[in-house]
């Protein structure tokens, strides 16, 4: 291995990094031995010239270095296919059955700025990184030698590319998908490329259910894949129950509880879009009969159903009701506002549900932790003089693994209470 520009870091600020978290602010670097060109390896040094890593070294972003390995690596095509395949083996071990999982998460499988998903014979890469970007080629060329997949997509569009200095980048980087078919170097690439011609969707099995999933213009990469095992788990409720799915995309918690016995299960989502999608996989699993759909603002749904007059009460008409709301919240200074929106919806959920019923819900925002979550909860069924009984906790598939040392890895929560009065 060529020799490597040391990045020498203040006192002090080592220790986080041999703990295992792979970031490196700017503020935490001392200095550098050598100039270097952004998206370089380099390797990092505490200010008594011990190493405690290897990594991408970028100057445009808060995030000076992104740390791959706390020993000296040669960054090339064998290394993205050792780090693949190990990662596919938790997959593997973890989610044996499943066939559409997440291969790469970023830093929990200590790639930080690639994630890679499965969709079926399809994988869907994101880079957020430009040393990950400047080696796009490399980890298409593992993908393919450990899946050989149909296609291989790109997906972008992230608002994080910018701040490591990267344009949003969209198409297909191997196969062909579709009307699509794998770019050139030479061709253009970003929104502009291609753009008439969209790819189809693609049928994706998770848990013995079928979904129809825009990979090209879906949430994230298609769709939300940290639900996968919660999916199931919630559906043990939902035997005999009247159940409301709120913020349901594709269907994923309406229909896993509909297969598992429901009376009937309603669905709302804001996007059109994702109620036409719903209802098409509601037909698809042979569950529409059980099944209804709207198109509406939850928010403004769920104050409507609980509006009464003056010394009238609601009347509760659901077992079951699922909360599964969009991050509200993409930093900390919003915080405040997103505890209200949590509260809000709590509180008509709560009313709207009966005694013995099962309210489970979920918060996506890293930003909220999974205590003052629960505490929201708690505050909402004070406000509405209900006792709760606490029966499920959840957290995101193991396709998204949370290491501990690495608090950005662990973000999706979740619960499920019952109604004891």
């Amino acid at each position: 291995m060529d020799s490597l520009t040391t990045v020498l870091l203040k006192p002090g600020e080592a220790d986080r990094i041999v703990a295992g978290h792979p970031w490196i602010y700017h503020t935490e670097i001392l200095r550098l031995t050598a100039p270097i060109a952004d998206g370089e390896l380099v390797q990092v040094k505490d200010h008594r010239q011990r190493l405690i890593g290897t990594g991408f070294f970028n100057s445009k972003s808060k995030i000076n270095v992104r740390v791959l390995s706390p020993e000296r690596v040669e960054v090339n095509e064998k290394f993205f296919e050792e780090r693949i395949r190990a990662a596919l083996a938790v997959r593997q071990k973890h989610l044996p059955a499943a066939t559409s999982f997440r291969v790469i998460n970023a830093e929990s499988d200590f790639l930080s700025g690639l994630i890679v998903d499965k969709y079926e014979d399809v994988l869907v890469v994101q880079i957020s990184s430009l040393g990950m970007d400047q080696r796009k080629a490399q980890i298409v060329a593992a993908l393919q030698k450990i899946f050989s997949p149909r296609a291989i997509l790109e997906r972008g569009d992230m608002a994080t590319r910018k701040f490591e200095g990267l344009a949003e980048a969209e198409g297909v980087l191997f196969g062909e998908f579709g009307a699509r078919t794998a770019m050139s170097a030479s061709s253009p690439t970003g929104k502009d490329a291609d753009k008439a011609v969209r790819a189809p969707s693609i049928t994706v099995n998770l848990n013995g259910l079928k979904f129809e999933t825009d990979l090209i213009g879906g949430h994230k990469t298609g769709m939300y894949l940290d639900q996968q095992v919660n999916y199931q788990a919630v559906s043990q409720f939902a035997k005999d129950a009247q159940v409301l799915d709120c913020f349901s995309f594709l269907g994923g918690f309406g229909l896993h509880a509909a297969r598992a016995g429901a009376v009937h299960v309603h669905l709302l989502d804001q996007s059109a879009d994702a109620i036409a999608a719903a209802t098409r996989n509601a037909a698809t699993n042979g569950l529409a009969e059980k099944c209804s759909f709207e198109a509406v603002n939850v928010f403004d749904w769920l104050k409507a159903q609980t509006a009464v007059k003056p010394h009238e009460k609601v009347v509760p008409k659901f077992d079951l009701i699922i909360l599964d709301p969009p991050s509200f919240t993409r930093n900390r200074a919003s915080v405040p506002d997103a505890l209200r929106g949590y509260k809000e919806i709590h509180l008509r959920a709560l009313k709207l549900l009966r005694p013995g019923g099962t309210l489970a819900t979920f918060c996506c925002s890293h930003h909220v932790d999974i205590v003052t979550f629960q505490d929201v909860i708690l505050s909402a069924a004070y406000d509405t003089r209900h006792v709760l009984r606490r029966v499920a906790t959840y957290s995101q598939s193991p396709d998204h693994p949370v290491i501990p040392m690495i608090p950005e890895t662990e973000y999706l929560k979740g619960f499920a209470f019952e109604v004891v009065r």
